[in-house]
């Protein structure tokens, strides 16, 4: 059975999301990004966090799945680094941990990961958890964008509010 990430509610697009991944082994890198792309998704790649934040400015990416063992800068750093960019402080986040490795889990979601996928792991579920982040976060989006509306909106009848009390002072002080 696919599991598939209906593309049509992707910000109003029908664009396809693109997944971030970041690997430094170039051969699994390339097996994610060759199975996630079947699954239709967009895929980047970067083999460490500065790349991974590099790419982040470079083009839109609507999900970051990062191995937990990084060179350098780990990936809950990357998590860490992700978070404290204001561009990007929503993104939806997996990080790729061993089966055994229970502390990775824990400083994974501490640094702010949306979820942990545990390797090796099963597309087919790897699919589905990315397109339950996907569609959480589109959901996250619409909402600030429906909050952003109303706030336009009470602004709007606010500045009436207030020009109405004005109208009302100035033909209050023409009575004798």
């Amino acid at each position: 059975m696919a599991v598939r990430f209906n593309f049509d509610h992707v910000s109003g697009e029908r664009e396809r999301p693109r997944i971030l991944i970041v690997e430094p082994d170039r051969r699994y890198c390339g097996v994610l990004a060759r199975r996630l792309g079947e699954f239709g998704y967009r895929v980047a790649t970067a083999d460490c966090a500065q790349s991974a934040m590099a790419e982040l400015h470079r083009l839109p990416v609507s999900l970051v799945l990062s191995e937990a063992r990084l060179r350098v800068t780990s990936g809950v750093e990357l998590v860490r680094m992700i978070r404290e960019d204001a561009a990007h402080c929503d993104l939806p986040i997996l990080l790729v941990i061993g089966r055994s490795d229970s502390e990775a889990a824990v400083r994974a979601f501490d640094a702010g990961a949306d979820g942990i996928v545990r390797k090796p792991c099963h597309f087919e579920v790897l699919a589905a958890c990315i397109a339950r982040q996907l569609e959480r976060a589109e959901a996250v989006k619409r909402l600030a964008d429906d909050n952003a509306a109303l706030d336009a909106r009470v602004i709007e009848r606010a500045i009436e509010i207030g020009e109405l009390r004005d109208r009302l002072a100035k033909l209050e002080s023409k009575q004798p």
